[in-house]
């Protein structure tokens, strides 16, 4: 049922680094992304799916991991993605698709957790660092997301949003990695 591929479909930090996500799965999950709406169904989007040792570290190295863990730099060795897919705008086609990143974005992480596997997508990056390490010219593409894939290492639980108000994630000692959700009737207008 497509409600619970999407609560199991979580932002993942840590992975089985050592469990690769075989090619032909990385593309039919670009090839099911790239069926989705697109504004003016320009499909501007374009996808650098990333595998290669170097470059996965070269991407790794420009990703801002988890802002809300503060004392959390990201993932460490044997943890890392064991691939990236990289979501871009071809700038000769348009500019308006400030959709299609989420949709395309949604679409890849359910089809991932459909293959057993899982992802975050991820915004707060250093782009022209990416782009240098992808040779991606940043004159024709713009990179708008990353998505970081692998064999989850964690757990992920929803949780009520508390009294407080926060929808701010955390993690517990045992490093199971809590996310407050509103309830149905808080975003029911």
């Amino acid at each position: 049922m497509l409600k619970d591929l999407v609560k199991t479909c979580r932002s993942y930090r840590r992975f089985f680094e050592d469990v690769p996500i075989p090619m032909d799965d990385l593309r039919d999950m670009v090839d099911t992304a790239r069926l989705t709406a697109s504004a003016a169904n320009a499909q501007a989007l374009r996808f650098r799916i990333v595998t290669d040792a170097a470059e996965k570290a070269g991407v790794f190295a420009a990703i801002n991991w988890a802002g809300a863990l503060k004392d959390w730099d990201g993932p460490c060795e044997g943890e890392r993605p064991g691939a990236y897919i990289v979501i871009a705008c071809d700038l000769s086609v348009g500019r308006n698709k400030q959709w299609d990143d989420g949709i395309a974005a949604q679409t890849i992480m359910l089809s991932a957790v459909e293959k057993g596997f899982g992802g975050c997508m991820i915004g707060s990056c250093r782009r022209d660092d990416i782009a240098r390490a992808l040779q991606i010219d940043t004159e024709a593409y713009s990179i708008d997301l990353v998505l970081a894939l692998g064999k989850p290492k964690e757990e992920v639980v929803i949780v009520p949003v508390g009294e407080d108000g926060s929808t701010t994630y955390y993690r517990d000692a045992n490093g199971v990695h809590y996310v407050p959700k509103r309830s149905l009737e808080d975003v029911l207008l």
